[in-house]
């Protein structure tokens, strides 16, 4: 397969989920969670490159959740993620990241070194919001995640979502939002204040959504976040305070 062919975030991710239904399907074997891993090693091979990753590790790597690094001669690579990362679903995302900068940016860099904050920037048109697409339509593809909607959705469901597709909960959470026609804005907030927010497209179509960027927000009243009696278990402290807004606009 050619270089030369331009890679976006949805297409390669495609591709991959495309060889791995019909592995699924041909060898009987679970379809998810995706094993990211073993799909990072064979990349080379599926895409007719000559620079494969050779290695997965992790390393205590301070300040970065994952990085991917080649040799000198950028002719192997090394996916590399934190060993003090305890969540299978945020070592999975982590990977899947790292792999996206292989498929999509490698020919740009020979060093990708990437923190928890750049995992969630699944908005902005860069790069490393580039490696979260490709991550998140990896591991969550469309094509079966739509079938798993529900009617109704709350934290068990997004939960539910999370258990299925091997995910942290907010991995879970912001999928979800890109899938719902709901007029709906997650949030997820510290000590009364927003570090993000995002809103599913119904959502921002009517107007629905904070600027959390250089800007301090409070979370509004009346949502989830703001009630003092709504408790929300998470478990493992893997997923910062998360709150679903419904909106009125």
């Amino acid at each position: 397969m050619s270089e030369k062919e331009i890679w976006t975030p949805q297409k390669a991710a495609i591709r991959l989920t495309k060889i791995c239904d019909t592995f699924s399907e041909i060898h009987g074997t679970e379809r998810f969670p995706v094993n990211v891993g073993e799909l990072s090693l064979g990349a080379a091979e599926l895409f007719q490159w000559a620079d494969p990753i050779v290695k997965i590790e992790p390393v205590d790597i301070k300040g970065f959740d994952g990085a991917l690094i080649a040799n000198e001669a950028r002719s192997r690579w090394m996916l590399l993620y934190n060993n003090g990362l305890t969540s299978p679903g945020r070592i999975r995302f982590t990977q899947a990241h790292e792999l996206g900068h292989y498929i999509l940016h490698r020919l740009n860099r020979d060093e990708f070194r990437c923190s928890s904050d750049d995992m969630l920037s699944w908005e902005d048109k860069n790069i490393e919001s580039e490696a979260d697409l490709f991550a998140s339509y990896l591991l969550m593809p469309f094509n079966d995640f739509r079938k798993q909607l529900t009617p109704d959705v709350d934290i068990e469901v997004l939960r539910q979502y999370a258990i299925r597709y091997g995910v942290s909960l907010t991995a879970a959470a912001l999928k979800w939002l890109e899938c719902t026609e709901e007029n709906a804005v997650f949030i997820l907030s510290r000590d009364g204040y927003m570090k993000w927010a995002f809103s599913s497209p119904a959502a921002r179509r009517n107007g629905a959504f904070f600027r959390t960027q250089r800007n301090v927000v409070c979370i509004p009243e009346g949502s989830l976040a703001a009630n003092q009696n709504v408790s929300m278990e998470r478990g493992r402290n893997e997923d910062p305070s998360i709150n679903l807004v419904p909106s009125c606009r």
